[in-house]
């Protein structure tokens, strides 16, 4: 089995992340619960927390390019989802103004605006869980259950980047020979149907040898047997011993309708009471491990160094 690849690209050099190198039941157990609260808790202040929890561990994951991109597709769907939302839902007792004789309501916007985050916010952690949980990682923990269907689905995760990164060669060869020089938008089109056309043909090849080198391999055939260098340390212990005792301080809340929220027909208070601060507390906690496991990581590197 190829050695996982936990690298990441900053300044030219490579570094190591360290919450990448929890084991991957822990790693799976976060993430899964992490989302779930993320998406079907109905509370802006979680939402909020969820939101830069994701941002604060996802800047570590990413370099300034990747976070500029992120900055400019967040602001338009913010705004396109809160613009939109309005004009589907009329919901709301603040009527701003009238189209069409359908009212476009104050609580319209604000909910328009609490999906846009959550949307953003699940794409975060979605982001982290693709950067964080590899194909070893996945195939370790349903390659025994399931190991045709773990198969599938981590190949299938596998072709994502690797086309990504084909398309981008694909493209660079076309702007060698001339293309997309004029500039114009009929020229723009042909060229990206070429690239598309070139990269169709180089999947195809690509599944094609892939099924052979599993064929020759002897896949399908006899007893499977696996190897893993994943080990159960404490640290995993740790993290997932906090993660239940927080997400049980989450379901309590829920369980007893102290996190409850509306927006219809008006925004209700937030609840604000002791064991709604508690829960808030815990999950922002929760959402924060992996960026205090990385600042702590950070913070012995540079001590490290500063003693050399």
């Amino acid at each position: 089995m190829p050695k996982e690849k936990r690298f990441f690209r900053e300044g030219g050099r490579r570094v190591v992340k360290a919450f990448a190198k929890f084991h991957p039941v822990t790693l799976f157990a976060y993430f899964a619960v992490i989302l779930l609260f993320s998406m079907f808790i109905r509370n802006p202040v979680t939402v909020c927390l969820s939101l830069l929890g994701g941002a604060a561990f996802c800047s570590t994951l990413t370099n300034k390019r990747e976070k500029l991109d992120d900055i400019k597709f967040y602001i338009p769907l913010t705004v396109l989802i809160a613009i939109t939302n309005p004009l589907i839902s009329h919901n709301g007792k603040t009527p701003l103004f009238f189209l069409n004789g359908n009212a476009f309501t104050l609580e319209s916007i604000y909910y328009g605006v609490f999906i846009a985050l959550m949307i953003i916010a699940v794409r975060m952690w979605s982001k982290s869980y693709s950067r964080i949980v590899t194909s070893d990682k996945f195939l370790y923990l349903f390659g025994r259950f399931a190991p045709k269907t773990a198969l599938i689905l981590s190949v299938a995760l596998r072709y994502v980047p690797m086309m990504k990164a084909q398309a981008k060669k694909i493209k660079d060869a076309q702007k060698t020979l001339g293309l997309y020089s004029k500039g114009s938008y009929a020229d723009n089109v042909v060229s990206t149907v070429k690239v598309y056309s070139a990269l169709i043909g180089w999947s195809l090849e690509n599944a094609v040898e892939t099924g052979k080198n599993m064929k020759a391999r002897g896949w399908g055939h006899g007893k499977r047997t696996s190897f893993s260098s994943f080990r159960f340390r404490a640290a995993d212990a740790v993290v997932l011993v906090l993660l239940a005792v927080f997400s049980a301080a989450m379901l309590i809340s829920l369980r007893t309708g102290r996190l409850a929220f509306s927006f219809y027909p008006e925004p209700t208070a937030l609840p604000a009471d002791p064991v709604s601060v508690f829960a808030y507390v815990c999950f922002a906690l929760l959402s924060f491990i992996p960026f205090f496991i990385e600042s702590e990581e950070n913070i012995r590197w540079n001590c490290l160094r500063s003693k050399t």
